[in-house]
């Protein structure tokens, strides 16, 4: 199996780059809502797997998923019906409706997103963003999230907006590439970048083990970065997108009547390692993982990021910054890359070259080169 390039692909040289404007990330801001709900999740499904003791299985699965805390804007009393004082939102035989969830959806992200621009250090400047490309496969409004964000900050009336949806895990990428276009067309563009997931709001009534197991990884979450041609922060390279061939049905995602329905096979791990190893050096762009000092690939799951370093061979320290993110925040789908690229930017030091990875459905691999300034 090899990857196949798709037209999409862009390149931008790095010898060539130093006569054109080159976009960074100058900055990026994250934020999860207040309530962990991981251990209320996990008793939540171990009873409701009762057939051929089936959460004892998820049990041992989920001791061993590299995931220590997941966030919700459902509070984890309220999030299930275990040991709530009120009706959860998900009883059994009884799970919310689509509407209900999208309800929720418009309610929370809106904050959740504004929380993450606050972190950022614009001091006042939020008129000067030219630029805003939002990012979500959780859920859908109208007006969007970008008109209802704008509006909250206080950004100016010629803004130009790009949403982006239902591209999964793997939206965060073609996000940054959209903000990188921007100001290689116009270096005075400032262009903010926002992925907000509410994952939580999709679990389904299910006793399949394999779905369930689906289900533990996931958590809320939102990024926000700016991206400009000031040059500090991360200095954005080429971006590559890849197709793995006979992959349609690996990752897919639904619109259903109660909520998102998504199906993760148990083959995906299997196909990202074998499709690096018969990569022929095309993601890595003709070079070897020694010329990367830093790995931003996103954590789908524990048994994705093992795929990652055994089809590339990497030294198990490698994905260091990616086992973080998963341990902490679980898989936020289009938000996670984002916070991984967070973490090297506050932890590692300048000059070091490095690659951000992303898979989502298709089955597709979104990457990036960029470098670590100051």
């Amino acid at each position: 199996m090899r990857f196949s390039l798709s037209n999409a692909s862009l390149s931008l040289d790095f010898e060539r780059s130093r006569f054109l404007a080159i976009a960074h990330i100058n900055q990026i801001g994250t934020s999860v809502p207040p309530h962990d709900v991981h251990d209320a999740f996990r008793d939540f499904i171990r009873r409701s797997l009762v057939v051929e003791n089936r959460g004892r299985a998820f049990e041992r699965m989920a001791s061993r998923s590299g995931i220590s805390h997941r966030y919700s804007v459902l509070h984890e009393r309220g999030m299930v019906e275990a040991d709530s004082m009120v009706n959860g939102f998900y009883r059994r035989g009884a799970y919310p409706s689509t509407a209900a969830r999208m309800r929720v959806f418009e309610a929370e992200a809106p904050g959740l997103a504004e929380r993450a621009v606050a972190t950022l250090d614009l001091q006042g400047q939020e008129s000067g963003i030219t630029h805003l490309v939002v990012a979500s496969c959780t859920g859908f409004v109208a007006p969007g999230i970008d008109q209802i964000l704008a509006k909250r900050l206080g950004l100016r009336p010629d803004l130009q907006r790009t949403m982006v949806g239902f591209m999964g895990c793997s939206a965060a990428i073609p996000a940054l590439r959209m903000a990188q276009a921007a100001v290689l067309a116009d270096p005075s563009a400032r262009v903010l970048v926002v992925n907000i997931e509410l994952c939580t709001l999709h679990l389904q009534d299910t006793d399949d083990l394999e779905t369930a197991l689906s289900f533990l990884l996931f958590g809320d979450g939102c990024s926000a970065a700016l991206v400009t041609a000031d040059p500090m922060g991360i200095a954005l390279g080429d971006f590559l997108t890849s197709l793995i061939p006979d992959s349609n049905d690996m990752i897919t995602w639904h619109v259903g009547d109660h909520g998102f329905e998504m199906h993760l096979s148990g083959k995906v791990p299997g196909m990202i390692t074998q499709a690096l190893r018969e990569d022929d050096g095309k993601l890595l762009r003709g070079e070897g993982t020694q010329s990367i000092d830093l790995w931003a690939v996103h954590g789908g799951g524990r048994s994705i990021l093992d795929a990652v370093e055994a089809g590339l061979n990497l030294a198990p320290k490698a994905l260091a910054h990616s086992r973080h993110i998963l341990r902490e925040f679980g898989n936020m789908s289009s938000a996670t890359v984002m916070f991984v690229l967070n973490r090297i930017m506050q932890a590692d030091e300048p000059g070091q070259r490095g690659l951000a990875m992303a898979f989502g459905p298709g089955m597709v691999a979104e990457t990036f080169r960029f470098t670590r300034l100051n």
